[in-house]
């Protein structure tokens, strides 16, 4: 697989970079918003690990530009263990952050869980919920006539609720699911992936498809005819 690494420290990016290519992956680096954009078109990249703070075009621009084509998966590095940045990021798109400083070695982990969720997606059989249709063979979710484009994290996060739709699915829940019992995401992560989840279901024609039960978790409302 091929990955994005796009940071403006060369120090950085030969570290990671190295890391990243002894784990197997095909690595294209990039030092600024602009050179990443040109490579991404270019080379097509399975994910792109991006710096925030970038010269000139910082990396919320460049997602905002990719994210207007592609649902590419997007893993953000930032400087600042800032939640506003760690939010803005996610309600964004990206799959992921890792903040500085941080060991090449969770850096690759965190790609690895990203991609195996690609992989886990793409192996199952095609789920449906009334009118709602997801073929993990071709990444692809249906409302109807009606395309949802999703990010990998956002198709895993909708198959899991779609697969158990009667259940109500607890954060924790949901974190052990896409990010393994080990993780530490934190439930704001959760949250921002099913705020962008809702806003695309509801963009597509159905506003209230996941339902939350306060105090419990969520789940999936009853099946649109």
């Amino acid at each position: 697989m091929k990955i994005l690494l796009v940071d403006d420290d060369p120090r950085l990016r030969e570290l990671v970079g190295l890391a990243l290519e002894r784990a197997g992956y095909d690595v294209v680096t990039a030092s600024d918003g602009q050179i990443a954009l040109t490579h991404f078109a270019r080379e097509v990249p399975d994910l792109i690990v991006l710096d925030v703070g970038l010269p000139e075009l910082d990396g919320f621009e460049v997602c905002r530009r990719i994210r207007a084509r592609s649902e590419v998966s997007i893993l953000f590095l930032t400087a600042r263990d800032d939640e506003i940045d760690r939010v803005l990021g996610l309600e964004l798109g990206a799959d992921d952050y890792v903040t500085k400083p941080f060991s090449p070695r969770e850096l690759v982990a965190r790609v690895r869980a990203i991609l195996k969720r690609m992989t886990k997606a793409h192996s199952s059989d095609v789920v449906s919920h009334g009118r709602l249709r997801l073929d993990a063979n071709a990444h692809s979710c249906h409302l109807g006539s009606q395309d949802v484009p999703l990010t990998a994290t956002e198709f895993t996060l909708l198959a899991t609720l779609v697969g158990r739709p009667t259940q109500v699915h607890s954060r924790t829940q949901l974190v052990q699911a896409l990010w393994g019992a080990h993780s530490q995401v934190s439930d704001r992560t959760v949250d921002s992936h099913l705020r962008n989840l809702r806003a695309k279901l509801a963009q597509a024609g159905w506003a209230e498809a996941i339902e939350t039960v306060h105090g419990v978790g969520v789940r999936m409302r009853g099946a649109e005819a």
